[in-house]
């Protein structure tokens, strides 16, 4: 079914997609590098905090939103990944509000290698009887002693390869350009150009 739709030119969607989060900081991200490529809202959803890979938790939030919502959904999950453990601490929001960027940075303390990949995954579902389709986008990077503002998430400790600044301290125009989040909504619009999508934005 997902197949299906992945490849229907001028499907007609009923309402426009609902972007589940209530993060603030993330939907003005997403509304930036988006723009009115797609119509979008946005939506805060209590969905269960879950396990596993990130690609697999974003497609089950994508199947759960798309129940509650019945229609199509766009939901996230990101994470900020530690080379020296193996990929941990993945789940990294409730890392950094047990333990903070003081903490983060003690993870690495007795290794040497503090480089770091943030992840993200965004899922797409046209309604509850769709598979949801997922797109990763990942950026290399170094975990450093936090610089730059504290108000979203890891960004202050995360400083992308090929930089001097951290996230938190990068112009929100730059940042937006090389992210993680970035290269994942790259995928999403192409995705949505390929597909034909034809959302009825006036319901």
């Amino acid at each position: 079914m997902a197949a299906a739709a992945a490849k229907a030119s001028g499907l007609l969607v009923q309402r426009p997609v609902t972007f589940v989060t209530g993060n603030a900081k993330k939907l003005e991200e997403v509304r930036a590098i988006l723009g009115q490529s797609i119509p979008f809202q946005s939506l805060k959803l209590d969905l269960p905090e879950l396990q596993g890979e990130p690609e697999e938790i974003s497609k089950e939030k994508a199947r759960l939103a798309a129940i509650q919502v019945n229609g199509p959904v766009l939901v996230e999950d990101t994470c900020l990944c530690f080379n020296a453990l193996k990929g941990l601490p993945g789940m990294c929001k409730w890392f950094l509000q047990k333990i903070g960027h003081e903490g983060l940075n003690n993870l690495l303390m007795a290794y040497e290698d503090k480089s770091a990949y943030a992840l993200c995954a965004f899922s797409f579902a046209l309604g509850p009887d769709t598979e949801p389709i997922t797109f990763l986008g990942k950026t290399l990077g170094k975990i450093i002693p936090p610089r730059g503002p504290t108000d979203f998430g890891w960004d202050p400790i995360f400083q992308p390869d090929g930089y001097e600044q951290t996230y938190a301290e990068m112009p929100k125009e730059e940042k937006n350009k090389i992210s993680h989040r970035y290269k994942a909504l790259e995928m999403v619009k192409s995705h949505f150009a390929e597909a034909g999508y034809n959302f009825q934005t006036n319901r």
